[in-house]
């Protein structure tokens, strides 16, 4: 299965054509065969390529986003969306034969296995919504337990006041002057190629094949509101910087009786100050004495879940590391939990007492060091005397 459009130029559903058309002149600047060196580059190329020309255009978008990507290539593979550049409402692509005839027969075959109905019927069903997306932070305490946090979210929802009509319940209306009430206006054009039947959904009854005297004034005729929303997100355990939730029917209200479309939640977690992740290992750094280094000792180090004990062997140099199993954060959809990596450091003293130097002192010689030892001030007094 090939790559949905809107991944592969790294742009939302609800995108303009200008943010479209600067996702593909990166893309093409990152992948072009002249100028990439990727085995794939070309094919990345191509793919971006095909990408802005549906997406950035308008009647080919709107099929796009209704028949789902694998349906709709389906049908571009037997010339249901080659139409002039027009998608599904022309009847001129099979071949430029006039009247919808060509090589496969009645143009209405193919668009009851693609579209569910007859030629350019499918703008009047209902369509989901839009997906929707927002941002969450979290702590690293909230990925390794997994908690529910309260989202507030401001939306488009559906207008209560006129159940998303866009008109009151009770007012006037009548058949759509410019498309006789059929909801799609039909343009004919003579080319070389033979006549090309062009249907479009009608501009002035969006569709529906009628009219209203009056607006909803709450929503202006648009038929969906801005809401503020409080949701409840379920953050699983484990859930890396990054990663996307999703919540079905939560996104903006679909067209036509649709459904809603889905709300995608990006989720970061908050650096930490005792450990650094990796998928699901933590990495922690430990200061011990030089004693501690010598003799070896039990120590206590922090995870996650509260503090452990670690053994530290003697004669243990700085930067060695040890490794607790299973203290690490849960695997996401998976069993267990990552390791924890403590790495030691052996702390200098920047300061000693009499007692302490002395001892140093005697610990080089006996080692054959010889060491320079900067007198202080009272030494220096007591020895001038």
């Amino acid at each position: 299965m090939s790559e949905d459009f809107y991944e592969v130029l790294g742009v939302s559903r609800d995108a303009s054509e200008d943010e479209i058309q600067e996702a593909y002149r990166e893309k093409a600047r990152e992948y072009h065969p002249d100028v990439s060196d990727e085995p794939d580059a070309e094919e990345k190329f191509k793919q971006a390529k095909k990408a802005k020309e549906v997406l950035t255009d308008e009647e080919q978008r709107q099929m796009y986003d209704q028949l789902g990507h694998d349906r709709y290539v389906e049908a571009d593979k037997h010339g249901a969306t080659d139409n002039g550049g027009r998608g599904a409402g022309g009847m001129g692509g099979m071949g430029g034969m006039g009247g919808g005839q060509g090589p496969f027969g009645d143009m209405s075959d193919i668009f009851e296995t693609f579209f569910g109905g007859g030629g350019g019927g499918g703008s009047n069903r209902p369509r989901q919504g839009r997906d929707l997306r927002t941002g969450l932070e979290i702590d690293l305490e909230d990925a390794y337990h997994g908690v529910e946090k309260e989202l507030n979210v401001t939306r488009p929802d559906t207008c209560s006041d006129c159940n998303g009509q866009g008109h009151p319940p009770d007012t006037d209306s009548r058949q759509c002057p410019e498309c006789d009430g059929r909801g799609q206006t039909t343009t004919v054009q003579q080319t070389p190629m033979g006549r090309v039947q062009q249907r479009q959904t009608c501009r002035r009854c969006e569709g529906e094949g009628t009219i209203y005297d009056e607006t909803c004034s709450t929503c202006r005729g648009d038929g969906v509101v801005r809401e503020d929303a409080s949701l409840s997100v379920e953050i699983p355990a484990g859930i890396e910087d990054g990663q996307t939730l999703r919540m079905e029917r939560e996104g903006a209200p679909g067209e036509r009786g649709g459904p809603k479309g889905d709300l995608l939640i990006e989720v970061s977690v908050r650096d930490h100050p005792d450990f650094e992740r990796d998928g699901a290992d933590l990495h922690h750094q430990e200061p011990i004495s030089f004693p501690q280094a010598v003799f070896g000792d039990s120590i206590e180090v922090p995870t996650v879940d509260g503090k452990v004990e670690l053994d530290v062997p003697k004669g243990t140099q700085s930067g060695e590391t040890f490794r607790l199993s299973g203290k690490g954060m849960p695997r996401l959809r998976r069993r267990g939990n990552g390791d924890l990596y403590v790495q030691v450091q052996v702390v200098t003293p920047d300061s000693l007492n009499e007692e302490q130097r002395e001892a140093l002192e005697a610990f080089a010689e006996a080692g054959g060091e010889e060491v320079e030892v900067e007198q202080g001030f009272f030494e220096k007094i007591k020895s001038s005397f």
